[in-house]
């Protein structure tokens, strides 16, 4: 029988059989090999995880398979790593998955809230809410196969589940001003559905995303900055890296505010950061 991983939580597993939950192991053969939420796996006479299906994709941190779109989630507080965010979208284009920027707490401040999307709304499909008011519930419609909500501690992941559900489903992460970033609570990773065959993931919180996860050389970034296309026509050499200002229609761009100063240097430190890793 197949079915679907919906939680994991130390050693047991909650799959989807049908219209049936079942709570179960996995045989030992797989133990190394990791389950994650949102694989497809083969269950036994006896409802034990004996194979798993083939992914299309599986993001570690947090741990989920078989993404077809990553809410990448923001907020005034704590303070957007923007940096994280642009992994994040190069990940999700590298490994077929829609990303979409989902600005939460607008609340809080609605002026920094829009300074983000005009950063991004050019390279992705943008939202701003608050999980407090009926604003969150635009990202209902969103939610199309199996989803995931990434972000930093504290930004309003669980809150939003909580919202969208209309019910305390998820435990919500709490904010300290004394170190300026979430203390988390999420420890398990969930899907919860939203109709039939729809899903959205709550997941532990991210801090960084290592550059190692991503299958790229440094010299195939620049593919995946969209806004960088038009005036890389104008640079001297087709080879160009877009890393000085000689002769660059990039840089150029970037000094006249056409180009996002701040998605620039992110790819800057991207670029070195893939650079730097050493591939064997």
């Amino acid at each position: 029988m197949r079915g679907l991983v919906l939680k994991k939580q130390a050693d047991l597993f909650t799959v989807l059989l049908g219209d049936q939950f079942v709570t179960t192991v996995a045989r030992k053969v797989l133990k190394k090999d990791g389950i994650f939420v949102g694989d497809y796996v083969f269950l036994d006479e006896d409802d034990a995880i004996f194979k798993i299906d083939k992914r299309k994709n599986v993001l570690i941190r947090p741990p989920v398979a078989n993404i077809d779109r990553m809410f990448i989630v923001v907020a005034p507080v704590p303070k957007a790593d923007l940096y994280t965010v642009d992994k994040m979208i190069l990940f999700c284009k590298l490994n077929a998955i829609e990303p979409i920027i989902c600005i939460n707490k607008k609340d809080l401040n609605e002026e920094y809230c829009k300074n983000v999307e005009n950063i991004y709304k050019k390279i992705a499909k943008t939202m701003i809410f608050s999980s407090f008011d009926d604003s969150v519930m635009k990202l209902k419609n969103q939610i199309k196969g199996i989803c995931v909500l990434a972000g930093q501690s504290a930004v309003g992941k669980s809150s939003i589940i909580n919202a969208l559900k209309k019910e305390e489903v998820a435990k919500v992460d709490t904010f300290s001003k004394k170190i300026e970033r979430g203390k988390q609570t999420t420890r398990t990773v969930q899907l919860f559905e939203f109709g039939k065959g729809n899903y959205l993931a709550d997941t532990a919180g991210f801090s960084k995303l290592d550059e190692r996860l991503l299958d790229i050389r440094e010299d195939e970034i620049k593919s995946y900055y969209p806004e960088f296309l038009t005036f890389a026509e104008k640079c001297k050499y087709k080879s160009c890296a877009h890393l000085t200002d000689k002769d660059c229609g990039v840089v150029k761009a970037v000094k006249n505010g056409e180009i996002s100063k701040e998605r620039y240097e992110n790819y800057l430190k991207l670029y070195q950061a893939v650079k730097n890793i050493k591939r064997y």
